[in-house]
């Protein structure tokens, strides 16, 4: 063996050879002090996020005990899963399960799309103008609160409201219709509500992801003869899929939450048989009621549910496309 072929393999095994306990450590110190300004602000992150997040879900333990306000929880007696079956076997069980999947699934179904196809007729538009007027527009709403948004919609749907008196000039009704005051209408405003209020912000996910695909792949549509929706079709959706995937999956795992607070303004005593979903009714009985120990069993069961119901999503999303979030 030569000189030269000697040292250039004692140099490789220098190089490659692997690195000791010590070494790791020194070298991850080190690593550690260069970055020591961004790790503050990691560590105050997660610090944040220790304090308001993981500290207090010890108090989920009430969901099995006897809470009373005015003792602490440790001196609750414990009643094992009492809530859980009260909440089951009440009246309200079905009536709360079927306004809250009935909102969120037709949401799911009807709000889920509406964005993705605003987004891909948005980037069709050629004058930059005129696009950015239309997505400022559209998204404004996202901004506002429901509070504000409810007001808004209250006074539409009154009987002396917009709504009425452009249904009755057209003659599509004789009187007035109360609106809010009649179950059978309070989904669709539900739905219709939010979908105004956040098509626009929705769709900004979507634009990006747009923004992102290769204008070679339009070229080369463009040549083999595709037209506009042939393209949108062929080329960006399936360029967007992995963002359509992950944000479906995310809104899957969503399908128990009903916007608290847009239902909290828009619901009466008269819509209440299609207005009360999970949520509300944990806020009535917990806060209204102060049976925080049934709020808390009803809030733990929905928290568990929807971590079960985002497993199945991501693995099933997971095998059909090769898309998940872990």
């Amino acid at each position: 063996m030569s000189v030269t072929n000697t040292t250039t393999d004692i140099h490789s095994y220098h190089m490659f050879k692997p690195l000791t306990r010590k070494e790791k450590n020194k070298k991850f110190m080190m690593k550690l002090f260069a970055q020591r300004y961004i790790q503050v602000m990691a560590l105050l992150g997660v610090a944040w996020i220790f304090i308001f997040n993981y500290i207090p879900m010890y108090g989920v333990i009430i969901a099995f005990k006897q809470f009373n306000i005015i003792h602490p929880i440790s001196e609750a007696p414990w009643v094992g899963f009492k809530f859980f079956r009260e909440f089951i076997e009440s009246d309200d069980f079905w009536i709360v399960i079927k306004n809250t999947l009935g909102i969120s699934f037709i949401k799911l179904f009807i709000g889920f799309p509406l964005p993705i196809i605003f987004a891909l007729f948005l980037n069709e538009l050629k004058s930059l103008r005129y696009k950015k007027f239309i997505q400022t527009v559209s998204y404004l709403p996202h901004f506002l609160s429901w509070v504000v948004l409810g007001g808004i919609m209250a006074t539409w749907l009154s009987d002396v409201g917009i709504i009425n008196e452009l249904l009755t000039y057209l003659n599509i009704i004789d009187e007035p219709i109360y609106f809010l005051a009649e179950p059978s209408y309070f989904w669709g405003i539900v739905i219709t509500s939010d979908i105004w209020k956040e098509i626009g912000w929705s769709a900004i996910i979507y634009l990006a992801a747009i923004a992102g695909v290769s204008p070679e792949m339009y070229e080369a549509a463009t040549i083999d003869g595709a037209g506009r929706f042939q393209k949108m079709w062929y080329v960006t959706i399936p360029s967007i899929k992995a963002a359509i995937t992950i944000l479906f999956i995310l809104a899957i795992s969503g399908v128990l939450n009903s916007n608290f607070d847009q239902i909290l303004v828009l619901r009466n005593s008269l819509n209440q048989s299609a207005s009360d979903v999970i949520d509300i009714y944990v806020y009535r009985t917990g806060l209204l009621s102060g049976r925080y120990s049934l709020a808390g069993a009803v809030g733990l069961l929905k928290a568990v549910l929807a971590l079960i119901i985002l497993l199945i999503a991501n693995q099933t999303m997971k095998k059909i496309n090769d898309t998940s979030l872990f």
